[in-house]
């Protein structure tokens, strides 16, 4: 639940994988670092950030499925397809023990990969990320115009969207349909109230270090399923960030980036 940012002048990649052709662009050298974005944002997100990461990494930003210029054709959109997108790119491109890091709607894909796929990440980066309809959820995307799964209350999300939320979407988001701002919503409506059905043993699967980060002040996730959540995962570190929203973290200041710098750089 980002706000989406312009897509740039193409200077990416297309790699085929999982029935898509996903677009991503590489900065820097060093171990694989892949970033995904949260839902209505792109790879753009990450622009302010890669100074500081890409004097350690090789840093991989992809356009997640139905995002940016990377289409969805089945406009099917669910955190078990979003992580086998990010295996497939993970094996396309060759990847040994990646470090990935995702925030919102990229966490829970990375949550997903995490239990499915121990084997694959050298270190999880989990931000933003739930496992359970809480009352804060409910009423965080209800808030928000997503009230039902695959509907949204267009009255309601108009009213907090800016002016030209269409034209910004459909600036962001290059699929050709002139509906699909509206269409993206929708799918998202669906993928938001679809229940995760996580238990404690999916939480145990989960081999590779983790790092949990979330805003102190994340108004759809309580910090006591943060701590639950860091305590389900063996050996996971939880990182609050002092006064941060769920769309602040990203924001305060490189907080979260010197986090992140220092729990992967403490994996060998």
């Amino acid at each position: 639940m980002e706000n989406s940012l312009p897509v740039p002048e193409d200077h990416g990649h297309y790699l085929s994988a999982n029935g898509l052709k996903i677009y991503y662009r590489e900065f820097g050298v060093g171990h694989p670092l892949i970033l995904l974005h949260g839902a209505t944002d792109t790879h753009w997100l990450w622009q302010p950030h890669l100074p500081q990461l890409t004097k350690e990494y090789r840093v991989i930003t992809p356009d997640s499925r139905g995002h940016g210029r990377t289409l969805n054709p089945s406009r099917q959109l669910s955190y078990p397809l979003l992580a086998d997108d990010l295996v497939g790119l993970i094996t396309g491109l060759h990847l040994k023990k990646p470090f990935l890091f995702g925030y919102s709607d990229g966490g829970q894909a990375v949550l997903d990969l995490g239990m499915r796929y121990p084997d694959l990440a050298g270190a999880l980066v989990i931000g933003g990320a739930w496992y359970r309809f809480s009352e804060e959820y409910r009423a965080g995307i209800s808030t928000a115009g997503f009230v039902h799964p695959g509907r949204v209350d267009w009255v309601v999300y108009q009213h907090q969207a800016p002016p030209d939320w269409q034209g910004r979407l459909r600036a962001a988001h290059l699929d050709p349909d002139p509906d699909y701002p509206r269409t993206l919503l929708e799918s998202l409506a669906r993928l938001w109230w679809t229940p995760l059905n996580y238990t404690s043993e999916d939480f145990k699967k989960i081999t590779a270090p983790t790092l949990i980060i979330q805003g102190e002040d994340d108004e759809m996730i309580p910090l006591s399923e943060a701590r639950e959540m860091a305590a389900l995962i063996p050996d996971a570190d939880l990182v609050i960030i002092p006064g941060a929203r769920h769309n602040d973290v990203l924001e305060r200041g490189g907080i979260f980036l010197d986090h992140i710098r220092g729990f992967l750089g403490s994996i060998t």
